[in-house]
């Protein structure tokens, strides 16, 4: 049987949120498709074709695209021996399966981890990152995402965005007139179910979408105090968030855009402007609450 325990400390915080997460999105995920198969009785089987289909797609393939989207490249211990060293300290002292190791050519300094399981891990730093960061600060940014892995809530993430996907996503079929094409001489309610089909998916959407936030937000805090515990450096990796969350000033406009639509993979989120919607949205916390979190930990680390 395959290792899935680690030394990351287990946090009942998040697993209650995760549960709740799920719970509430898929109760929100029947509501919507019972909605669906009132309104749109013959087109059943293509509702269960669509949903089916993307939740497999996003299951099983969103780490690999993730990672192609992101332009990781995997790299070998003799490509990369500083990273992979790191990573192999890392995972020793966490006692966890090494995952693959990618490095996205890229200015923006930041980190990623992606998979479903720990397996099929991948842990990816930018080239901007590995550049700027001391041993010390990559290695908690590194531990940072390796919680990520261990806590299995990049695969949680992966499941809670499915049914936004698919709101989405049929929300654009619904308006093309994929579904419920009737003649109106025969069924005047086609103009009711062409109004309701996409503001139902649209408020499906929000209400997925505010929910993931609102877990992925949490999940970061609980990343980096799983990292400042395991590597009992918080201030190496509160350096790390503070020259990382600087640099992002630094980065040109047109990188910061590439990077924007995968804030929530990042260590830390990139916003191409100060008055960004994502910033209402965010799915990271803000850097002062990320540092005063390390900041106690810290504390309580020299009272021990």
């Amino acid at each position: 049987m395959p290792r899935t325990r680690t030394r990351f400390p287990p946090d009942r915080g998040l697993t209650t949120r995760m549960v709740t997460t799920m719970f509430l999105i898929g109760l929100l995920y029947v509501v919507f498709v019972g909605v669906l198969l009132t309104f749109l009785r013959g087109a059943w089987p293509i509702i269960l074709i669509i949903a089916g289909g993307l939740f497999v797609a996003q299951f099983w393939f969103s780490d690999r695209i993730a990672a192609f989207s992101m332009g990781a490249r995997e790299v070998t211990p003799e490509q990369e021996p500083e990273l992979h060293g790191a990573v192999d300290r890392l995972c020793a002292l966490a006692d966890m399966p090494k995952p693959r190791v990618a490095i996205a050519h890229s200015d923006v300094p930041n980190a990623f981890a992606t998979g479903r399981n720990q397996r099929s891990s991948l842990v990816c730093a930018t080239t901007g990152l590995l550049r700027r960061l001391e041993p010390q600060e990559l290695e908690g940014v590194l531990a940072h995402e390796l919680s990520h892995v261990a806590h299995r809530d990049v695969a949680v993430m992966t499941i809670a965005s499915f049914l936004g996907v698919l709101a989405g996503m049929l929300t654009r079929v619904a308006l093309w007139g994929g579904f419920g094409r009737v003649d109106n001489s025969r069924d005047q309610n086609a103009a009711i179910v062409a109004i309701l089909i996409p503001l139902v998916s649209a408020v499906v959407y929000v209400i997925s979408f505010l929910l993931t936030r609102m877990l992925a937000r949490y999940r970061e805090l609980t990343a980096d105090r799983a990292a400042a515990l395991l590597t009992g450096r918080p201030s190496a990796l509160a350096s790390a968030l503070t020259k990382v969350t600087g640099e992002m000033a630094r980065i040109p406009t047109r990188d910061l855009r590439k990077a924007e639509p995968f804030n929530a993979f990042w260590f830390a989120p990139a916003f191409s402007s100060k008055a960004s919607l994502g910033r209402l949205f965010s799915s990271h916390p803000t850097l002062e609450q990320r540092l005063e979190q390390l900041g106690r930990i810290s504390a309580q680390l020299s009272h021990q």
